[in-house]
């Protein structure tokens, strides 16, 4: 494949862009419900975990039309965001970045639950008996030991963010270097007469950057995981 042309480079920065600010928005919220659905029981646990999980089962256009009616400009968040804040999504790429973060959040919550909830209790309770706070265990014992599931939930929710197609279109449209990444370039260049070479380019420029976003996702994951269990062996063997 030949370089990439300054309209491609556009799309492509402005996915990077989108896909970025979607998973450092989304970040903290989603470890903060991973670890209530973890580590909490109340009344009402069952409908927050369908919620969370909703958008894997909806159609990606209900989600978006669903967000449309939130964040737009007569929705009561998207009137709050734009009186407290001067934020606005709808048309604007804040809207991508919002419907993306929505799309990659149950990718992030389950890989970060499952992970959190593999931490041995046992060892968080040593911590506590030996003098550590709360706040010390979790930052010394809880989160190392789950950080190999946040970072692939990280890295799944930003593959996950850069393919992002139905809610994104239904809620921010698909405006040139404004709201268009990949797949909403790739879905206008299939709509041209003659544009095989540009839909073939764009579609091997996404098969690529999803590619090295799963093999970045693995090789955290693996990397993280080592350094960890071999902190947890040497601490055992104290």
């Amino acid at each position: 494949m030949t370089a990439l042309s300054p309209e491609e480079w556009q799309v492509l920065l402005l996915s990077l862009k989108v896909s970025g600010v979607a998973m450092a928005a989304i970040l903290p919220i989603a470890f903060a419900l991973a670890w209530v659905l973890a580590r909490w029981r109340f009344p009402g646990k069952v409908l927050l975990d369908a919620l969370v999980h909703l958008p894997l089962v909806l159609p990606p256009v209900v989600t978006g039309w669903l967000l449309l009616i939130a964040f737009g400009p007569a929705g009561p968040l998207g009137r709050f965001f734009a009186e407290g804040f001067g934020l606005t999504f709808i048309f604007r790429w804040t809207g991508a970045a919002l419907a993306a973060a929505v799309m990659a959040l149950p990718l992030m919550v389950r890989a970060m639950r499952l992970s959190i909830e593999a931490v041995d209790r046992r060892l968080e309770s040593a911590a506590r008996s030996l003098g550590a706070g709360r706040w010390r265990t979790f930052a010394t014992i809880t989160l190392p030991l789950a950080m190999p599931g946040v970072l692939a939930g990280l890295v799944l929710g930003l593959a996950r963010s850069i393919g992002e197609f139905g809610a994104t279109i239904t809620f921010a449209s698909n405006i040139p270097g404004e709201t268009q990444t990949l797949p909403l370039a790739i879905y206008s260049a299939l709509q041209m007469p003659g544009s095989e070479w540009q839909v073939t380019r764009l579609a091997v420029l996404s098969i690529l950057v999803s590619l090295a976003a799963l093999v970045a996702s693995e090789w955290l994951a693996r990397r993280s995981g080592s350094r960890y269990g071999q902190a947890g062996a040497a601490h055992h063997a104290l």
